[in-house]
């Protein structure tokens, strides 16, 4: 059997390329780096993390907590190495960086049917591909595609939350909460009005990097940077990252006027990342900008914030739900570049696009999950969305069919994820051949 080729080892593509490997299909996945590199990512490892560590919220009610709990069922290699890999942070689902990636590059590397090839691809490779080289595709292959399929790409920015020491936090101005009394995971930097007031004026007239390729630039909007949302408006941002709703001084008994969150990014806690502060500001800028911050006045910033051009088709021009370009048999597109925002939903569509490559190479359909799973309703939305201003999606309610009766938002939503569940359940174990690692229906941490 020939080789399936996977480009990129991101979470996509490790996902693509463990489903092939799962059902006995060899693969040559490719990796540029470390011969070259990309503005954001600073090792070897597949699935480095580069923005923040959280693969989203956990539970029955939540859209992302669904298809973390399809990707379980489904023997997935990103959960198995997030569960690994787990750290506190509240209702969400956050991770040891080093450790998850560390995790499935170990895995992958010790299968004796992948090769992997470390150079750059600037061409289409002939034969079964899955294309999966994240946000920040080379502009080789992305001319490449240009040329095969004509100028159908789209580009927002993207930017990364800086990350402080632990040890330079100054504790007697911080406490430890989560909003609505869960579980206390998260380190608060209270403000008041005035500091408040201080800090949106210079964050406002803070200096921000302008290479010249950034014009008229686009921001998805699930990742505008702080200094944008500043720029918006003097109460953007205690509606948003800053928002103090559901926090309580413990030293005053009352919500602060506004407040920063900082969320653990490593299992020793040595490391902390401000929650919802994606900036492309100049680093100096981000330094003075972060000890205006009570609790942060000396702190060591061991990760700055980086912004970077992210590189997306117009999936619904391009690809259909089973993620296979509608006019290229045999190439499938996964992760960001397919037009999905987030971790999760990134290694989510490697999964399906892996799992159709594999059975175009074993002769077999393509399959599509049930449209009440949120991986099913993600993978059509792609195929069917409205492709003027097409923006990248992530996992949300709204993707899948509502159900029926009278009952509460949360009632609704714990509904929704119990038939979107037990759909996906029955639709693994439904394929033939079947996947080997996939799990049946049970109860799933988190939920």
């Amino acid at each position: 059997m020939e080789r399936v080729n996977v480009v990129g080892a991101g979470l996509a593509g490790s996902e693509a390329a463990w489903t092939l490997l799962r059902l006995g299909v060899p693969v040559r996945l490719f990796e540029m780096r470390p011969k070259k590199m990309t503005p954001a990512h600073g090792t070897d490892r597949f699935a480095e993390i580069v923005c923040s560590n959280s693969l989203g919220g956990e539970g029955e009610a939540n859209a992302k907590g669904l298809l973390q709990a399809e990707m379980r069922q489904a023997g997935s290699l990103v959960m198995e190495a997030a569960d690994l890999a787990r750290v506190p942070a509240g209702g969400a689902l956050a991770v040891d960086r080093e450790e998850f990636s560390g995790h499935i590059t170990k895995r992958l590397t010790g299968h004796p049917l992948l090769e992997v090839v470390r150079e750059e691809v600037r061409e289409i490779p002939p034969g079964i591909t899955v294309l999966a080289t994240g946000p920040l595709t080379s502009e080789a292959l992305a001319e490449a595609l240009r040329r095969r399929f004509g100028d159908h790409f789209l580009a927002y920015y993207d930017a990364a939350s800086p990350i402080v020491l632990y040890e330079s936090i100054d504790l007697t101005k911080c406490f430890r909460a989560g909003r609505y009394g869960q579980s206390a995971d998260y380190l608060n930097c209270p403000m008041t009005e005035e500091e408040y007031r201080r800090f949106h004026q210079a964050l406002v007239e803070a200096e921000k990097h302008t290479p010249h390729e950034w014009e008229n630039l686009q921001f998805f909007e699930a990742c505008v940077p702080v200094e944008e949302l500043a720029r918006r408006g003097y109460q953007t941002l205690l509606f948003g990252p800053m928002k103090p709703v559901g926090l309580k001084d413990p030293r005053t008994g009352k919500e602060p006027f506004a407040v920063v969150q900082l969320r653990q990014e490593d299992k020793a806690g040595r490391m902390w990342s401000l929650v919802g502060f994606q900036t492309g500001l100049k680093w100096p800028e981000q330094k003075r900008l972060i000890q205006m911050i009570p609790g942060l006045e000396n702190a060591e910033i061991v990760r700055y914030g980086v912004m970077h051009r992210n590189t997306y088709l117009n999936a619904p021009r391009l690809l259909g739900e089973t993620l296979e370009f509608k006019e290229a048999e045999g190439l499938y597109a996964a992760g960001v570049l397919a037009g999905v925002e987030g971790y999760l939903e990134s290694a989510a569509t490697g999964f399906l696009a892996g799992l159709n490559a594999a059975r175009k190479a074993l002769g077999l359909p393509p399959v599509v999950p049930p449209e009440e799973s949120l991986l099913g309703g993600l993978v059509r939305y792609l195929a069917t969305a409205n492709p003027e201003g097409f923006q990248p999606m992530y996992a949300n309610w709204g993707l899948v069919p509502p159900v029926e009766g009278r009952m509460g938002k949360k009632e609704k939503r714990q509904a929704m994820y119990r038939r979107g569940l037990q759909a996906f359940s029955g639709w693994l174990a439904a394929l033939r051949p079947p996947l080997p690692g996939a799990r049946t229906l049970e109860p799933v941490p988190g939920a």
